[in-house]
């Protein structure tokens, strides 16, 4: 049972990790988003490759 809260509590914060970095992608400007090389529509996919890989 220990194993299942575990994996909760990891899968949780992975979540809200996630969560901020797409929000924070989401929210550059396009200025902001050229000069990194992105465009702001990737956030979502952006944002997962950087939590889950």
């Amino acid at each position: 049972m220990k194993n299942l809260f575990a994996a909760y509590r990891d899968y949780s914060a992975k979540r809200a990790l996630f969560r901020r970095t797409r929000d924070e992608l989401a929210r550059l400007s396009p200025a902001e988003a050229a000069d990194l090389g992105i465009h702001p529509g990737d956030a979502s996919r952006i944002a997962h490759e950087a939590v889950w890989g």
